[in-house]
Formats: structure tokens, sequence, C-alpha cells
């Protein structure tokens, strides 16, 4: 959970635990809830690195879809409903 309120809007830093297979005892780090402008909901973002171009900051997503625009889809619901989860047992 964010308890800082800063940056405004960030409600929780999230990381993802591999249980088995070959990535069981790793996490990858990076993930955060954010509360959607104008307050209609919460949104995920995926780890990624920065990088500077011509002196522009840029990122690149480190998780992307092969080819499905909406594999993402099931990790961003599965981090909201373990943001839920840990906001209900906090109050």
């Amino acid at each position: 959970m964010n308890d800082r309120g800063n940056p405004p809007g960030k409600l929780a830093d999230a990381e993802l635990h591999f249980g088995d297979g070959p990535l069981a005892g790793l996490k990858l780090i990076g993930f955060s809830v954010w509360e959607r402008r104008g307050g209609s909901g919460r949104n995920v973002t995926f780890p990624a690195r920065q990088y500077s171009v011509n002196g522009e900051r840029r990122s690149f997503a480190l998780l992307r879809p092969i080819v499905d625009t909406s594999a993402q889809d099931g990790i961003r619901e599965a981090v909201l409903d373990a943001y839920t989860e840990a906001e209900a047992v906090a109050r």
C-alpha cells in the first residue's frame, strides 16, 4: 500500500511471485496500482525501463504481448484482485 500518497493517485506497488515451474522462487517487481484520473476505477502499470533518446525520456515495457494485446488483461485483473483483498484486510 502507498500510505504516503506520493505520487498522487498511486495506491500501491505490487510484485508477482512465482510458486512453481522454471521461475519458482523468483518475483517480478515493478507493477503499480493507480487510481484512474477522474476517480473512475483503478489501473495497473507494468514493469518498464526508462531510457533517453535525444534528451527525451521514454519507457520500454518489460512485459509485452506476443500477438494478442488483451493477453495482459489476466495479470492486470489478478493484481487488482490482490489489491482489493489487501485493502479489505487493512481496514
